[in-house]
């Protein structure tokens, strides 16, 4: 994916940069290095992801295996095997009822203090975008092999496992960015503090591990480590920054599917969040806006940016540190046609995503799916 992407950056972006003097961006660029050879490894798709997770248990095949292939359609097609419109959230939310619940009992805390913390944000305000995701794969890879569209206990609990997995790097995450609000309200380190915040996060993966462990399946088990082993690895690549801009790219790419892709499964869906990071209000978002760059990090707005005003590379390299640097910063993104470069290259790969998913028979639930990627790509907060 990086490979092609790059094929793309160099001579077939959809509108091209207006550089300035003297820094124009050439085709006769060099090609991409080591690190950009490891990012293409990373690019997996997100729907393969999850399917190979569907796949490891009895009776269902991989996806390479499927025999009924349709043509991909445009992520932003409504294309469907019927002509009625799909709500994916409403479709796949059937197989989630009792999702926050579960997932208090399975978290069997008795110090009060420890509770509310550990039980702070599953309260039914988040999306669930990634248990959704996995339930409606696993609907549409049983009709795919059996006609069979039925959830499989085991099946759900991946559901559950991926959103404690993905709530324990929340508050992981706010305790280093130090940040104050998430989803609308103060986050756990403002309440509770750093140190008690860590801890907090470190008993819902845990308890996440205990309920993976009890489904008693190693290729599950050994996929969900790699996902968590992702996390870590991503949130190092997102402190460190690269002088060379084709480095800096594909360490922005590598850090996208390693800290988001990898669970959600989704690699548009965090690009789309770094687009939102500067034409979204903070009050659509329930966190500040232009946070990423207050934290000192050049997301894909920022990269593209730098193509045009190459005296941003100064800026990124000590991190947006100096005053002043973070509303220069936002302006020459502004200014540029950064967020515009970066929505296309999500939807890139949005269109991968709806390429693999296709392969399935037609279902609703493979239908939801494709409608999914339309709405990630759409959305506002």
């Amino acid at each position: 994916m990086a490979s092609s992407w790059w094929r793309w950056r160099c001579c077939g972006s959809w509108r091209p940069a207006a550089p300035s003097p003297g820094h124009g961006f050439s085709c006769r660029s060099e090609p991409p290095g080591p690190r950009a050879a490891t990012a293409a490894r990373a690019q997996i798709s997100y729907f393969n992801r999850v399917k190979n997770l569907m796949s490891a248990f009895p009776n269902m095949y991989s996806i390479s295996r499927f025999p009924h292939v349709t043509s991909a359609a445009c992520c932003c097609s409504r294309t469907r095997s019927g002509n009625k419109y799909i709500d994916p959230f409403k479709l796949g939310w059937r197989d989630l009822k009792g999702l926050y619940e579960d997932i208090r009992k399975e978290l069997l805390i008795s110090t009060t203090e420890l509770k509310e913390m550990s039980e702070y944000y599953f309260d039914g305000k988040g999306k669930a975008f990634r248990p959704i995701i996995v339930v409606l794969m696993a609907r549409a890879c049983n009709t795919h092999h059996n006609n069979s569209r039925d959830v499989q206990a085991s099946q759900r609990s991946i559901a559950l496992i991926a959103e404690m997995i993905h709530t324990a790097s929340l508050v992981h995450d706010d305790v280093i960015d130090d940040a104050c609000s998430r989803r609308g309200k103060h986050t756990v380190n403002k309440i509770w503090g750093e140190q008690k915040a860590v801890l907090a996060g470190d008993l819902i993966l845990s308890a996440a591990s205990i309920a993976l462990a009890r489904i008693g399946n190693t290729a599950v088990i050994s996929i969900l480590t790699q996902v968590i082993e992702d996390l870590v690895r991503g949130e190092f690549l997102q402190l460190g920054s690269k002088e060379n801009e084709n480095e800096r790219f594909a360490h922005y790419l590598e850090k996208t599917f390693k800290k988001t892709a990898s669970l959600i499964a989704n690699s548009c869906k965090a690009l789309i969040d770094d687009v939102l990071d500067f034409t979204a209000c903070s009050d659509q978002m329930g966190k500040p806006t232009s946070a990423d760059l207050r934290l000192g990090l050049a997301t894909g707005p920022v990269l593209f940016a730098c193509q045009q005003f190459p005296e941003m590379n100064a800026m990124i390299m000590r991190r947006f540190s100096l005053p002043g640097d973070v509303d220069r910063a936002r302006q020459y993104v502004l200014q540029s046609d950064g967020v515009q470069q970066t929505a296309y290259l999500a939807q890139r790969h949005c269109h991968e995503a709806v390429r693999e998913i296709s392969k399935l028979r037609p279902s609703p639930e493979r239908d939801a799916l494709i409608q999914l990627s339309e709405i990630v790509l759409t959305r506002d907060k």
